[in-house]
């Protein structure tokens, strides 16, 4: 298993900037092209498609975006609908809302949509995503896990769409208190990494599978894979979880990681 990175993707821990400095958002249009970006914004998660549709796209547009469509997929059907690539033949960035990771995957895994996006992925347009679209990011994703002490029968988890392997996401990291269950995820499978990612933060991931943390909180980076100790597979429903050691990497604006070699890029 490796971690697996083909393009350029920009992992949003929810609740960015939008009317300030808007630095996460801004780093996204220049990311795409700047003054020549073409932007798709997905609202597949939300079930407010109108209205946060419409906020991606003046914001977008006020940040400089040439050009900006908003997509709403609300069923399968259109996203196996015939012609659907068209929509995205001149798209240098894709943005996905928050929401609900669930309605992303379940309504675009395995259509002619969600093959659309993994080759614009690999032809290197980038592909971001806030809060819920953080959570798809990763091939196995946290849909549900109650805040504080790391419980196994707290967490669910589902496949994600994914763009990075080994990787586990959580977002709206420190400001809901999430390192429990992020540390629930990494005990089914030590090997994967667990990176919570605070709100108004980002990564930005290129296809060295390195990222740079981008905005005003913070990125925790959670290794678990030289840990000796574990009581997962022995835990009873609601028993605490025991693993150790766990390495912890906790950056910045500015401050990068490495996903191959497992360290900090400073």
């Amino acid at each position: 298993m490796t971690e697996h990175v083909e393009g350029k993707l920009l992992i949003i821990g929810g609740a960015e900037d939008k009317k300030g400095e808007c630095r996460v958002l801004k780093r996204f249009v220049q990311e795409a092209g700047g003054k020549e970006s073409r932007i798709t914004v997905l609202t597949a998660a939300t079930e407010l498609p109108l209205q946060v549709g419409n906020e991606y796209h003046s914001l977008f547009l006020k940040l400089g975006a040439q050009e900006v469509q908003v997509l709403d997929v609300s069923d399968r059907l259109q996203a196996n609908r015939i012609g659907i690539g068209k929509e995205f033949e001149n798209s240098t960035g894709v943005f996905f809302t928050g929401g609900d990771q669930l309605r992303i995957t379940g309504l675009l895994g395995g259509t002619i949509l969600g093959s659309t996006l993994q080759r614009l992925y690999e032809r290197g347009v980038i592909i971001a995503g806030t809060s819920a679209g953080a959570s798809v990011m990763s091939d196995t994703m946290i849909v549900g896990g109650e805040a504080g002490t790391a419980k196994k029968s707290s967490l669910t988890m589902a496949p994600g769409l994914g763009f990075l392997r080994a990787v586990v996401i959580d977002q709206h990291f420190a400001q809901r208190g999430r390192i429990g269950r992020l540390l629930s995820a990494i005990s089914h499978n030590p090997y994967v990494l667990g990176v919570g990612i605070d709100e108004d933060t980002a990564i930005l991931v290129q296809a060295d599978a390195k990222f740079l943390v981008v905005g005003s909180n913070t990125v925790t980076v959670v290794d678990a894979s030289s840990s000796t100790t574990t009581n997962v597979s022995e835990t009873d429903q609601g028993q605490s979880l025991v693993l150790s050691p766990v390495l912890m990497h906790v950056l910045s604006d500015g401050y990068g990681f490495d996903l191959k070699r497992r360290e900090s890029l400073l």
